[in-house]
């Protein structure tokens, strides 16, 4: 048996499918059908403690989709599977994605029923790519989602990613990165996502420092003179005590440098009011008093609101499991094959046929006043959301803005949002999204085609 790699290459992405993406892009090649299909990736329902979801993720599935190839290797490995015939082995060793790809810019919330993004390309090609579209929008979409509210609950003071120790792998610690630099996170302390993606890499200290020295002081000194400006961990064995020789220190050595203090455990608004007063008194009013531990969005909200005064917040586990709503429960629907609609019609997951649009309307003010669904070919009022990515299975130029561009793209986004939705808390009324009559009938014709064609079959 072969050495296992450690991680999946990026040449090997083609084989992250599911089995029957496979199985069933094989029929339809056996079937010989091979007419352009439009798959629609979107979610039917709001997840929990979510009041929209940040789009994000679609720039880096385009960049996967464009050099996606089946080699040698893979062939062989497929061909191990005895599941394959040779001729669509070979179909796959040319594999080349021909098709287009909409979708919303990075950074733009979205609803239920809202596409994220619409696939249409010869129906095998578009088929095999359900996988990996659904996993690069979900992860950084998840991920994002959960940043922007960590962000606005922090009400201006900066929001730094700890997470990387208790994430789920090593693909969601670097992605995870570029979501929350698309959230408007400060920074990070994951060294190579944080310098791909141009978030600033930020570090303080962990306990284990302190206790390797044993005294407190002398691990302070130590860092201190390494690293001007650091930030000391305060609370490894007495908050205010600590706080306390580094008062007395600084008197005593007035070139010291010492950025700000960390708060990692205990009631934080009481600690930072007491370490506040105590740095006050004493003088250094430009030493920062930061907090981690466990924190998550009410939790800071709730330090804000009650005065705390705390600069900035370190956030671990919260941000990087999304533990509050770890999952979106997207889908990758076909809704036209041919030129003809397609839908499902099972209970409670009904969905809405054809290629379409999302227009969205503002007030007067900016702020969002509400989407409606129409068929792709439709204008409404309103700004169209869906915008060409790929085109013949290339990314249309400039079709992916510079990050920073796609940064401030969500924040005024997320400011356009309704207080109500921007808010913590589920609100009293739904962002309203709307469907056009011209796709409603749409809908009502497919519904009624599928059915005729159901009864038909029982008669046979």
């Amino acid at each position: 048996m072969k050495d296992q790699p450690l991680i999946p290459g990026e040449q090997d992405l083609s084989l992250m499918v599911d089995l029957y993406e496979l199985a069933m892009a094989q029929a339809y090649w056996h079937a010989g059908m091979d007419r352009d299909a439009v798959f629609s990736l979107f979610f039917r329902k709001l997840p929990d403690h979510r009041n929209f979801v940040l789009a994000c993720g679609q720039q880096h599935l385009a960049r996967v989709i464009e050099s996606l190839r089946f080699s040698d290797d893979h062939i062989k490995r497929l061909e191990e599977l005895d599941q394959f015939s040779s001729g669509f082995l070979d179909w796959l060793r040319d594999f080349r994605f021909s098709g287009t790809v909409r979708a919303v810019p990075e950074g733009t919330p979205v609803f239920p029923q809202e596409p994220l993004l619409e696939v249409c390309a010869p129906v095998a090609e578009a088929q095999i790519l359900e996988s990996l579209v659904m996993n690069y929008v979900h992860l950084e979409s998840t991920l994002a989602s959960k940043a922007v509210r960590l962000v606005h609950a922090a009400d201006g003071r900066p929001v730094v990613d700890f997470g990387m120790r208790r994430m789920h792998g090593l693909d969601s610690a670097w992605r995870g990165v570029r979501a929350y630099r698309l959230a408007g996170l400060a920074g990070t302390s994951n060294v190579l996502a944080g310098g791909d993606f141009g978030l600033p890499i930020k570090g303080t200290m962990a306990h284990s420092f302190i206790q390797a020295c044993e005294d407190e002081m002398k691990a302070f000194r130590l860092y201190a003179e390494l690293y001007p400006g650091t930030i000391l961990l305060v609370d490894t064995y007495d908050t205010r005590t600590a706080v306390g020789n580094i008062i007395r220190w600084m008197k005593e050595n007035p070139d010291v440098d010492i950025g700000g203090i960390r708060l990692d455990s205990g009631d934080l608004g009481e600690e930072a009011r007491d370490c506040r007063a105590m740095l006050d008194e004493a003088g250094f009013k430009d030493i920062k008093v930061m907090a981690s531990g466990g924190l998550d969005e009410y939790e800071i909200q709730e330090l804000v609101a009650s005065g705390a005064p705390i600069d900035g917040f370190g956030v671990g586990t919260a941000i990087g499991a999304a533990k509050d709503s770890p999952a979106i429960e997207l889908a990758f629907k076909l809704t036209a094959y041919d030129g003809e609609p397609r839908m499902k019609k099972s209970t409670g997951k009904t969905s809405w046929p054809c290629p379409k649009q999302v227009f969205r309307r503002y007030d007067d003010t900016g702020r969002m006043a509400g989407d409606i669904i129409t068929l792709e070919e439709e204008t409404a009022e309103g700004d169209p959301l869906l915008k060409p990515l790929m085109e013949n299975g290339a990314l249309v130029e400039g079709a992916i803005a510079p990050l920073e561009d796609q940064v401030e793209h969500a924040r005024r986004a997320f400011g356009s949002l309704p207080d109500r939705i921007q808010s913590l808390e589920e609100p009293d009324e739904p962002y309203p999204v709307s469907f056009s009559d011209r796709l409603t009938e749409a809908q009502k014709q497919t519904l009624s085609r599928i059915e005729r064609i159901q009864e038909e079959n029982r008669k046979k």
